[in-house]
C-alpha cells in the first residue's frame, strides 16, 4: 500500500539556500539597527484571545471578517493566530505593567498568519519586523521611527527606488470633520462606486480613498482633502514631523490620499513604496495610533509604530549566497580525525568560521575543500608516519588570517 508524501500547505513556504540567507540578512540588519536606536526586544505569543484583534482591528475589517485563523480551544475559548503585532503588544502594555517604562520603545519579528489569496510577496504564513513607541505623544517619536526605517532600508541596500510617502490624518476633531465631508461627497455618487466602496461609505469612508478599483478612482481625485480640515495643532504636529525628517536627511513625498481606515489612527501615516514588487508595492508602513489603548479598555495612550514584511524585503535584497567559511579543516588521514575536530573547535572559539571535511575518500578530501570555496584550507596529513600540516589561502588579503591561524596551530602535534 503506497502512501502519498504530504505537501506544504498552500500559502506557506520552505525557505532554504540563498533565499534563507537573504531572509536572515534582513533580520540581522534589523536587529543591528534597532539596537542603534535603543529599541528593546520583545517576544510575543503567536496566538491571543480573538477579542484582542477584533476589538483593535474592528469587526468589520477584512482582516477580522475574512482573514483571521481563529479556533476554539478545549476550554471553549476563541483564540486567534496573530495577524499582526501591534494589538498583542498593546495588550501586553496594558496587562504586563509596561506602562512604568513609558515612553516604551520595543521591536520584534516573527511569523504572522492571514487566510488570504497567496500572491507574489504575500503568504498565509508570513513574517514581519515591527517597531513601536508607546506612551510618546510628541512628533519626535514619529520622526525617530521614520529615520530608523529609512536607515534600515539603506543598510539593507534596497533604498534606491523606494519612496517615503507621508500624510497626516489630523487630530480627532480634524479627522471627524474630514470623515463627515467624505460621507457627504461620496453619497452623491454612491451608485457609481464599487460594491466594496458602497459598503464602506457610511462606516469607513477613508478606505475609499485608497481603493484600487477603477470605478472609484475618478471620484477620488476631487474628494475632500484632510488639509481643508486640519486644526492649528494638527498642522503644527505635521510640520514638526516633516522638519524633523528634513533635519535628518530623510527624503519624503506628500501623499494626501494615503489613509489608515481604523478610527484610532491619528496624525502621521506613512508608507515606503516601490514599483519593484508588482501590485504589492508597500515594503514598510505604519502610523500613529493614539486611540488603540482605549479600544482595548485602557486609558488614552499615544503610540506610533511600523511594520515590514521580511519576505518582501528579502525579495528586494535579492539572492545572497551563503558566506564562505574562513577555514576548511581537511583531515587527509583518518588517524588525525580527533586532531581535526580539535583544530576546527579551536578556530570557532576564536571567532573564525570553520568547516570540517573528514569523510569520503581521503585522497579526494582536499579537492572537495577547494571546490567548496573556503577563504583558506588547513590540511592535516601523515607524512612518513609523522603528523604534518599545510595551509593554503585564497588571496593576499587573508594575510591577517594567515598570521592568526599560524599562531593557533603552531603547537600542532597530531595528538
Amino acid at each position: 500500500m503506497s502512501t502519498q508524501t504530504p505537501q506544504a500547505i498552500r500559502g506557506t513556504q520552505d525557505i532554504f539556500g540563498p533565499d534563507a540567507e537573504a531572509f536572515a540578512f534582513v533580520v540581522e540588519t534589523f536587529e543591528r539597527v534597532r539596537k542603534l536606536y535603543r529599541f528593546r526586544r520583545v517576544e510575543m505569543p503567536v496566538f491571543e484571545k480573538t477579542a484582542v484583534f477584533s476589538r483593535s482591528l474592528g469587526e468589520t475589517t477584512d482582516v477580522v471578517s475574512k482573514e483571521m485563523y481563529s479556533f476554539e480551544d478545549r476550554g471553549g475559548e476563541s483564540l486567534t493566530l496573530r495577524p499582526e503585532f501591534t494589538a498583542g503588544i498593546a495588550r501586553a502594555y496594558l496587562t504586563d505593567g509596561w506602562q512604568q517604562y513609558a515612553p516604551l520603545k520595543v521591536a520584534t519579528h516573527g511569523p504572522l498568519f492571514r487566510y488570504e489569496r497567496p500572491q507574489k510577496g504575500r503568504y498565509r504564513q508570513f513574517h514581519q519586523i515591527d517597531a513601536e513607541v508607546i506612551g510618546a505623544g510628541e512628533p519626535q517619536a514619529d520622526v525617530e521611527l521614520l529615520v530608523m526605517a529609512d536607515q534600515l532600508l539603506k543598510e539593507l541596500g534596497i533604498a534606491d527606488g523606494v519612496t517615503l510617502q507621508l500624510n497626516t490624518l489630523g487630530d480627532g476633531a480634524s479627522r471627524e470633520a474630514w470623515r463627515t465631508a467624505l460621507i457627504d461627497y461620496f453619497r452623491a455618487v454612491k451608485g457609481e462606486l464599487s460594491e466594496d466602496s458602497q459598503d464602506r461609505l457610511e462606516r469607513n469612508p477613508l478606505r475609499i480613498l485608497d481603493s484600487k478599483d477603477p470605478r472609484d478612482k475618478p471620484f477620488n481625485a476631487d474628494a475632500p482633502r484632510i488639509d481643508d480640515f486640519l486644526s492649528a495643532e494638527a498642522q503644527d504636529f505635521f510640520a514638526k514631523v516633516t522638519s524633523g525628517l528634513d533635519a535628518a536627511g530623510v527624503a519624503w513625498t506628500r501623499a494626501p490620499a494615503l489613509v489608515r481606515g481604523l478610527d484610532y489612527y491619528r496624525h502621521t501615516a506613512f508608507e515606503f513604496v516601490t514599483d519593484r514588487l508588482g501590485a504589492q508595492g508597500t515594503v514598510l508602513g505604519g502610523g500613529r495610533y493614539d486611540g488603540l489603548m482605549e479600544a482595548l479598555g485602557g486609558s488614552a495612550t499615544p503610540a506610533v509604530g511600523w511594520a515590514a514584511g521580511i519576505e518582501r524585503l528579502a525579495m528586494l535584497v535579492g539572492e545572497k549566497g551563503e558566506a564562505k567559511a574562513d577555514v576548511i579543516v581537511v583531515v587527509e588521514d583518518d588517524a588525525l580525525l580527533t586532531s581535526g575536530i580539535a583544530q576546527a573547535s579551536r578556530l570557532r572559539r576564536e571567532g573564525v568560521s570553520a568547516e570540517l571535511v573528514a569523510s569520503g575518500s581521503a585522497r579526494k578530501r582536499f579537492d572537495k575543500a577547494v571546490k567548496m570555496g573556503a577563504n583558506a584550507i588547513l590540511a592535516l596529513a601523515m607524512r612518513d608516519g609523522t603528523p604534518s600540516m599545510r595551509f593554503r589561502a585564497e588571496n593576499e588579503a587573508l594575510t591577517a588570517l594567515n598570521e592568526r591561524l599560524a599562531a593557533l596551530v603552531a603547537d600542532f602535534s597530531g595528538k
